[in-house]
C-alpha cells in the first residue's frame, strides 16, 4: 500500500505567502508565475491547498474552519462559502496562517489554464477577486464562468454565465473587450461590470467610459459613462442612467458580500438571494412578490431577510422544508 506524507506547515505557510503576493497585481511578474508553477509541481496537493487559502483571502469572509484532518486532504469546492467578515480584518489579526493550518470550509474558484488563456469558474455563493497579469483585476460573482485571454494585441474576456466586475489597467495598444453571447463591451482604463441575464447583458459603469454593441450590428455602438448602465441583446441597445437614489454601486454591493435593496420587488429580492444560496426563497403569491422593500442584507443570510419581512409586512414564513423558505401572505384575522 502506498502512503503519502501529509502536507507540512511549511507548505501551508508557503501557500499563504503566494496568495498574499498574488494579491498585488502590479508587483506580480512572469518570474513570480514561473516560481509559483514550480512550487505547485512539487506536490499535486498544493494546488488544492492554494485554492483553499485563496478562498479565505479573496472572499469578503469565511465560515468557521473545520478540523485540519477535514481540509488538507479534501478537494476544495465541496461546500459553498458564506461570506461573513471582512477578509482584511482576518489579515490584520494575523490569522491567515491559522486558517491555512485549519483548512477552509468552502469553494475556491476553479482556474483552468488553457492553450489560449485561462478559464475561471465560481460556485454558488462564491465571490473571488482575481488579479490579471496586465494589472487589471476581476471580481467574479457567484455561479459564474468566464475565459480570459491576454493576447499581444488584445485582452479578451468571454463571459459564459454569471457576472464579473473589471478594474481595467490602461493599455492603448491592447483593448480590453468583454464578450457575452453577441454582446461586446470595450473599456479604456475604466471599471465596469457585465452580467448575463435572460433578457440580455447588463453593463454597469463605475468609472470611465465603456463602448458596447451587438455583434449582429457592430455599427450601432453606445457609449456608457460612469454612473450609467445599459442592457444589450442581439437586437437592441437600451441605455439608461441610474438615479441618485439607486446608483450603480448599490447594484454592485455583492462585491462586499451584501445585497442592497432599494424599492426592489420581493420577487427580484428573492432572485438575488437565490443567486448565492442553496436554500431557495419561494414566493408563490404574485401580489406578495410585487411588494417593494428597502434594506441592506448579507448575501448568505436569506433567513434573516425572511424574518425581516415577517416583522414588517403582512406575510408568514414557512421553513418546514430545509431546501426552501416559503413567503406567503398572512391570513387576515377578523373580529
Amino acid at each position: 500500500m502506498t502512503t503519502t506524507s501529509p502536507l507540512t506547515p511549511a507548505d501551508r505557510d508557503a501557500a499563504a505567502t503566494w496568495v498574499a503576493r498574488m494579491d498585488d497585481a502590479a508587483a506580480w511578474s512572469t518570474a513570480d508565475e514561473a516560481a509559483l508553477q514550480a512550487w505547485l509541481a512539487g506536490d499535486p496537493r498544493r494546488h488544492g491547498l492554494l485554492l483553499q487559502v485563496q478562498a479565505a483571502w479573496e472572499l469578503p469572509g469565511v465560515v468557521t474552519p473545520p478540523a485540519a484532518s477535514e481540509a488538507v486532504d479534501s478537494a476544495p469546492g465541496d461546500d459553498a462559502i458564506e461570506p461573513a467578515n471582512d477578509r482584511g480584518a482576518w489579515a490584520r489579526r494575523g490569522v491567515l496562517g491559522g486558517l491555512v493550518a485549519a483548512g477552509i470550509a468552502g469553494a475556491a474558484a476553479t482556474r483552468l489554464v488553457l492553450a489560449n488563456g485561462a478559464q475561471y469558474v465560481t460556485r454558488l455563493g462564491e465571490i473571488r477577486r482575481v488579479p490579471l497579469d496586465d494589472g487589471s483585476v476581476m471580481t467574479i460573482n457567484s455561479d459564474t464562468a468566464l475565459k480570459v485571454n491576454l493576447g499581444q494585441h488584445a485582452r479578451e474576456v468571454e463571459l459564459d454565465q454569471g457576472e464579473a466586475w473589471f478594474e481595467v489597467a490602461k493599455d492603448a495598444k491592447r483593448p480590453f473587450v468583454v464578450a457575452s453571447g453577441p454582446v461586446r463591451a470595450q473599456a479604456i482604463g475604466t471599471a465596469f461590470s457585465v452580467r448575463k441575464r435572460e433578457e440580455g447583458v447588463e453593463i454597469l459603469v463605475t468609472e470611465g467610459v465603456v463602448e458596447t454593441w451587438s455583434a449582429a450590428d457592430a455599427t450601432q455602438r453606445l457609449r456608457v459613462v460612469a454612473g450609467e448602465r445599459a442592457m444589450v441583446n442581439a437586437r437592441a441597445l437600451v441605455h439608461y442612467q441610474a438615479s441618485e437614489t439607486a446608483p450603480v454601486d448599490r447594484a454592485l454591493a455583492w462585491r462586499n458580500g451584501m445585497i442592497d435593496l432599494n424599492g426592489t420587488t420581493l420577487r427580484e429580492a428573492a432572485d438575488e438571494f437565490n443567486r448565492y444560496n442553496q436554500r431557495q426563497i419561494v414566493i408563490a403569491d404574485p401580489e406578495v412578490a410585487a411588494e417593494q422593500f428597502d434594506g441592506l442584507f448579507r448575501i448568505g443570510d436569506p433567513d434573516g431577510f425572511a424574518q425581516t419581512l415577517k416583522a414588517t409586512l403582512a406575510v408568514k414564513i414557512d421553513v418546514s422544508d430545509p431546501r426552501t423558505i416559503r413567503i406567503e401572505r398572512a391570513a387576515e384575522t377578523g373580529f
